[in-house]
């Protein structure tokens, strides 16, 4: 084939072209491991993985072994639940695990995903401590009793539930883009219902993507 200076604008965009076709064709075909303990308390999030057609969800009955040959077989690991800064609670559905289901023992599998989701309470005192990658949170509001504990005296169920459901929502519908453009989409779109909502409002401010040991918000950097 002839090149000539018209040729070669069309010819590299037809080139990016390809090259993006290709990573979004990759991302759909990324195998997902979500580690979602059983919980009726946590049952909001379940519409965060539920369009995932590449995916191995796990919600009990296996151990902590099994959890972590299953973390190194997959390409991307959700972690959503209840938990502290050691790690995502085990609300008794892994025989023989211990308190926490994720801990510091699947630290050395999970330090080779850099697009790992982690969802519960302080995980980001979790993933700093240990080095991790990945879209995680400081205190996470989900429960009537949290807002109280949180001085959110007059806030009812409703304004809860409004922001447990947009937040699963809108990971959801990004949750095939990069993290990066998933991260930016969550904090773009949750802020909008965060104008309105304060325990939207108290969410927002404490979620992060962290990069190589960074915690990122360009809406507002918290202590967690």
């Amino acid at each position: 084939m002839l090149l000539n200076s018209r040729s070669g604008p069309l010819i590299l965009a037809l080139i990016i072209l390809g090259i993006f076709k290709t990573k979004a064709y990759i991302s759909h075909l990324m195998n997902n491991l979500i580690v979602h303990p059983k919980d009726p308390t946590t049952n909001f999030l379940s519409p965060i993985y539920a369009s995932l057609t590449n995916k191995t969800v796990v919600k009990g009955g296996i151990t902590k072994s099994e959890i972590r040959e299953l973390i190194e077989s997959h390409d991307r690991v959700l972690m959503l639940g209840h938990g502290s800064p050691y790690g995502l609670l085990n609300p008794d559905q892994f025989p023989d695990a211990g308190s926490y289901i994720i801990d510091e023992s699947m630290v050395i599998p999970l330090k080779s995903k850099s697009n790992s989701i982690f969802i519960w309470c302080y995980t980001g005192k979790f993933v700093q401590k240990h080095g991790l990658a990945g879209l995680n949170c400081g205190m996470f509001i989900s429960e009537v009793r949290e807002a109280n504990f949180y001085c959110f005296e007059d806030i009812g169920w409703e304004m809860i539930n409004q922001s447990n459901e947009r937040f699963a929502s809108i990971i959801s519908m990004y949750l095939n883009e990069p993290i990066e453009i998933l991260y930016q989409k969550l904090l773009y779109e949750y802020g909008y219902l965060a104008r309105n909502n304060p325990i939207a409002r108290f969410n927002l401010d404490r979620l992060y993507l962290t990069c190589l040991g960074t915690n990122k918000n360009p809406i507002k950097v918290v202590a967690i």
